[in-house]
């Protein structure tokens, strides 16, 4: 699309893109379930915003949705958009307190959402004018149906999707909250718009390429890649309600665009050597061992900047040729162009590990505040263990002390009825101060070391990174789900470890074990050994003042939204810190506790 033709609000761009093909499917539910066309879901939008309407919803107006992945979000996502409304997701996890906050900071009116959230909705005691469920009945609560009923019969729906503006806000995005209550960030249709033809200029993305929504919908991820994408591209995209199930669900969408997230890389990744290792015919299972090996060797050159040696080079097409081209089409990435890790950082043997198996992958990085993605290369262009370059169109500048400050056409266009955080956040000359500490090298690839405010600074002064610490140490040892490296002005370093949640029951039942609670767990002794021996091996891919020393496994589950992990998964270190003050002191003591161990 010419920069002519390019739509100048989210609304102008759904109506150039549900024109192109009425006929091609445009949503589908994984494992079966509702779809719509283009031609059905414009239809839908047309009667949502009708209704929305009707109920008093005009531009400016916030509307909120609480619901899991599924089709029936898109229209009435997209129908609140062509009112002009705010449009916006909660998290479904969202406790009273919390949602009373959030409806409140965002001004709700309408809430859209699945019937088992009305009564934690009204309990938290928002001003909200309207609450219409989507799935059944709920007392008190509006019907789909009566939504669709309560249009006006004048209401002219061209006239009022073109007066929205460039600069409206289209959706808010509410901030993990590691410390203090959630803030808004506040994302214009020209935010989005841009962000998504610098993404497409670098990465491509056609009418019907195929993606998943599986990530909450409240996270700027699923937003960017599942809705906004698809309005200004015609992505078809497969919704999968359960995170779980995305796995399963690849082979079944086989998609050609795709992102994950660390730690769904890490699952898929964990499946395959763990089919590898159980392979039953030992010719396949040498077969498929060598092929991998092979994968590794190109993965090491790549990973370390230089060209890949023409002998590998040989024998991995060979291998792809026999082996890896089938291992990609058994997860589902065989037809893949490019797919994207980010959200956190990833470990670069994960990365590695499927740049050797053929996948064109590419890492990036972005936040909320920057519309979601700010550096990215394409897979063909890409310098691994770096998250590429900057966007087209944004302008980078390091800091002193080594923070990444950013200002551009993506810089958000502010915290939701928070001046004062906005002008700490964004400085008089347009920069954002992002929090994270980077620097670029000569070719302008960003490498990102750590939040300025989490590294660590040991009892010797040494300067270390925690993620780098930890992401390591998880990506040796696939029973971890949650790790947390300790040493600021200790010294050595140290680790809170906690169990992978989905791990804990097929490792109870491989081992035989009844009981597969964290609290069983944390003393087996089977897994403790494994733990410490991946422990150790993370280890070998750090400095040596990096290393963990000592580690405690917690005989616990950590639960996103809980006290010690945000939605979004990442670590809320001074509560962890303080809750945990007991089993930390443990770890620096002369004599080891009963739950301190030390790497094999």
């Amino acid at each position: 699309m010419s920069a002519v033709q390019r739509p100048t609000t989210l609304c102008e761009a759904f109506q150039l893109t549900a024109s192109v093909d009425p006929d091609a499917v445009a949503l589908r539910t994984a494992g079966g379930g509702p779809s719509l066309t283009w031609e059905q879901y414009a239809a839908q939008v047309r009667a949502v915003a009708a209704g929305l309407s009707g109920l008093g919803v005009m531009r400016g107006d916030t509307v909120s949705l609480m619901m899991s992945n599924r089709v029936e979000f898109y229209p009435l996502e997209v129908g609140a958009q062509h009112v002009g409304a705010t449009s916006f997701s909660v998290y479904n996890t969202l406790p009273e307190a919390d949602l009373a906050h959030v409806f409140g900071n965002a001004g709700t009116k309408v809430v859209l959402c699945e019937a088992q959230y009305v009564d934690r909705i009204r309990a938290s005691g928002a001003a909200i004018e309207h609450i219409v469920v989507i799935d059944g009945a709920a007392d008190g609560a509006m019907s789909v149906d009566e939504l669709l009923a309560a249009a006006p019969a004048d209401f002219d729906f061209e006239a009022t999707w073109r007066a929205v503006e460039p600069d409206d806000v289209v959706t808010l995005i509410y901030t993990s909250g590691t410390t203090g209550k959630p803030k808004g960030v506040e994302m214009t249709h020209a935010n989005i718009l841009f962000e998504s033809f610098a993404v497409d200029d670098v990465l491509g993305i056609r009418f019907g390429d195929r993606g998943t929504s599986y990530l909450p919908t409240a996270h700027i991820a699923d937003r960017l890649t599942g809705l906004y994408f698809q309005e200004v591209f015609g992505t078809e995209i497969t919704t999968v309600a359960d995170v779980r199930a995305v796995a399963a669900a690849l082979p079944e969408v086989r998609p050609t665009v795709w992102g994950g997230v660390p730690r769904v890389w890490e699952k898929l990744k964990a499946a395959v050597e763990f089919a590898v290792a159980n392979e039953p015919d030992e010719m396949k299972r040498a077969a498929l061992q060598w092929a991998l090996s092979v994968g590794a060797k190109k993965a090491a050159a790549l990973l370390a900047h230089e060209p890949v040696p023409d002998d590998v080079a040989a024998e991995w097409a060979t291998a792809d040729d026999l082996v890896l081209s089938k291992l990609r089409e058994r997860l589902g990435l065989d037809q893949v162009r490019w797919a994207v890790s980010g959200a956190a950082p990833i470990p670069t043997q994960t990365l590695g590990f499927f740049v050797g198996l053929g996948i064109p992958m590419t890492e990036l990085w972005g936040m909320s505040e920057l519309s979601c993605v700010a550096t990215v290369s394409h897979p063909s262009d890409v310098k691994l263990g770096t998250v590429g370059r900057f966007l087209s169109g944004l302008e980078c500048r390091i800091a002193d002390d080594g923070e990444v400050l950013v200002r551009g056409p993506l810089v958000m266009k502010g915290y939701r009825k928070e001046p004062v955080k906005t002008a700490e956040t964004i400085d008089a000359e347009g920069w954002l101060h992002t929090g994270d500490v980077g620097h670029l090298d000569d070719e302008g690839y960003l490498t990102i070391v750590d939040r300025k405010k989490e590294l660590i600074i040991n009892a010797a002064g040494k300067n270390m990174s925690p993620a780098n610490i930890e992401k390591s140490i998880k990506a040796a040892c696939p029973l971890i789900g949650v790790v947390m490296a300790i040493g600021d002005a200790r010294p050595y370093n140290t680790a809170l470890i906690v169990l992978d949640a989905e791990s804990a029951g097929p490792y109870a039942a491989q081992r035989g074990l009844s009981d597969a609670s964290p609290g069983a767990l944390a003393g087996d002794t089977e897994l403790i050994a494994q733990i410490a021996a991946g422990v150790a091996q993370g280890n070998t891919e750090l400095s040596r003042v990096e290393q963990i020393k000592r580690f405690s496994v917690l005989p616990t589950f950590w639960e996103p939204g809980g006290d010690e992990i945000t939605l979004t998964m990442k670590l809320k270190r001074r509560p962890i810190a303080e809750k945990y003050a007991a089993q930390i002191d443990a770890l620096y003591a002369q004599q080891p506790g009963s739950a301190v161990y030390e790497p094999a």
